[in-house]
Order: structure tokens, then C-alpha cells, then sequence
């Protein structure tokens, strides 16, 4: 176990600062993709599989491809953002700043808990939202809110 999440702790790293620094947006997009599905990846080693299928679905499935989609549909982003000044002053913020966390994380006293991990965490949580206590009509009525604007999106884009 340990050594899978080094393995996707490793994967997350890299793919995050190879989001920041390629070059090609799109690939950068692509290296994202890989970036939250790693996320993703430890979600479902802490036993937080609820996490792990939200990630997917709403970051990969969604946000990502938006992001894709308004590259491919914006013209002339080959060309880039040519002259940035604000290379040593971005450096300068994320040097102090990566400062400042490695301290926070040498100098806090990490303590593991004796407990057990729960082997799933969706029943807990739908009976948290659907239960007696729950919020099962806020939750019906969000989804009929989003059924309506759904339905008002497609009638004024429709050709008539």
C-alpha cells in the first residue's frame, strides 16, 4: 500500500509542475488530466472511493474536457504569451513560499491515528444526506432546479 501511494504521490508531483511548465497548452491540459486522476488515486487509498468517482467525473470528465474544448475552439494559442516579464518575480513568490511549507511540514509533530479505516465511506454518506436527519429534500429539490436550467439551456440554443 505504501508503495503505491509513493508511486502516485510521485505521478501527481510531476504531472503537476509539468501542467506549469510546458510550453503547449494543450499538452499542459493533458498532464492536468493525469494530474487529477492521481488525486484521484489516493482518494481510493484512503478508502474515500466517493471522492475518488467525484474527481473523475466532475474534474476528468468535466472540467477537463471544458478546458480542452475552449483550447481547440481558441485561435491562435500556438502563438503564447511571448513576452513575460514576470518570470523572477513569480520565482521569487514560489521559492518563499515552498520555503514556508517545507518548514510548516519539518516542524509539525505528525501523529498517526490507532483507528481502523472504514472499508467505505458511501453508505455513511448517503445515509448523512438521505437518512432521517438528512437533507434529502434540499438534495431533490437541487436536482429539479438543475433539471429545469438544463431544459432552458436546450430550448434556447434549439433551432427552430
Amino acid at each position: 500500500m505504501e508503495i503505491a501511494f509513493w508511486i502516485i504521490a510521485i505521478t501527481c508531483i510531476v504531472s503537476a509542475l509539468l501542467v506549469v511548465g510546458v510550453k503547449n497548452i494543450f499538452h499542459s491540459s493533458l498532464w492536468l488530466i493525469l494530474c487529477f486522476l492521481s488525486v484521484a488515486g489516493v482518494f481510493l487509498l484512503l478508502s474515500a472511493d466517493f471522492l475518488a468517482a467525484v474527481q473523475i467525473l466532475i474534474y476528468i470528465g468535466a472540467i477537463s474536457v471544458l478546458i480542452i474544448l475552449a483550447i481547440m475552439l481558441t485561435r491562435e494559442v500556438q502563438r503564447g504569451n511571448l513576452t513575460n516579464k514576470l518570470k523572477i518575480p513569480a520565482l521569487v513568490v514560489v521559492t518563499a513560499l515552498g520555503g514556508v511549507m517545507t518548514y510548516m511540514l519539518i516542524s509539525s509533530n505528525w501523529t498517526s491515528s490507532d483507528a481502523p479505516a472504514p472499508s467505505t465511506t458511501t453508505p455513511g454518506l448517503a445515509e448523512m444526506l438521505f437518512g432521517s436527519d438528512g437533507f434529502g429534500l434540499g438534495v431533490l429539490i437541487t436536482g429539479v432546479i438543475l433539471l429545469v436550467a438544463i431544459i432552458g439551456a436546450i430550448v434556447l440554443v434549439r433551432d427552430k
